[in-house]
């Protein structure tokens, strides 16, 4: 009786360790549980911008920080089919140093294991704090990662979790990043986070 004991206490312990060890596992990878995520997990994703960054204020007559993202500016594709209209920005408070912009919009929920790159645009003048449907002269507007360029609106996959999507300006201290209209948003904001000096952010949230 005795041997039996000490056989099941020293398995109960091993189980413990093993199930601590899966949840120490899956509260580095970030994952959320099987309920309501698919079963995907999540993994944290480095945010590109130095902590030494100053903050912009950002704000949008289309939807507001922690809102639900507008019907009107979601996807035309992947299922969807709305207007797939440009959300309509304004920034101010940049540093004196800016010598230009950029603008993102951002996915890091999306089932990929990188997130999802929905809008770019770089070398917007630093005259400029203003960004709509129609980017100013000298501005470049990237690749987003269904390959299109431009605007490309939410359309999470149906059933899933609530989408988080960041809209971001950055102040850049370079004027341009010497990058062309089809450079992978990868290298495009892998180049662009060397010259951020300041950011402001609007997240908001889609669901179907």
């Amino acid at each position: 009786m005795k041997r039996f004991v000490r056989t099941f206490a020293a398995a109960a312990g091993a189980a413990v360790m093993v199930g601590s060890a899966a949840t120490a596992a899956a509260a580095r990878d970030g994952h959320r549980g099987p309920a309501g995520d698919g079963g995907y997990g999540f993994t944290v994703i480095r945010k590109g911008v130095p902590d030494s960054a100053k903050r912009l204020t950002l704000t949008s007559p289309d939807v507001r920080d922690g809102g639900a993202f507008p019907a009107a500016s979601w996807a035309n594709a992947f299922g969807c089919s709305a207007g797939n209209r440009p959300l309509r920005l304004s920034w101010s408070g940049a540093p004196a140093a800016t010598r230009g912009y950029a603008v993102t919009m951002y996915d890091p929920d999306a089932p990929s294991g990188s997130g999802f790159w929905h809008w770019l645009v770089w070398d917007i003048p630093a005259g400029d704090t203003t960004l709509g449907a129609t980017p100013p002269a000298g501005a470049v507007s990237g690749t987003n990662d269904a390959g299109g360029t431009g605007y490309l609106g939410p359309c999470p996959p149906a059933g899933d979790i609530a989408h988080r999507y960041q809209v971001t300006v950055y102040a850049l201290n370079v004027p341009s990043l010497g990058l062309p209209a089809g450079t992978p948003p990868a290298v495009a904001t892998f180049t662009m986070s060397g010259h951020v000096i300041a950011y402001g952010r609007i997240t908001a949230t889609a669901q179907r």
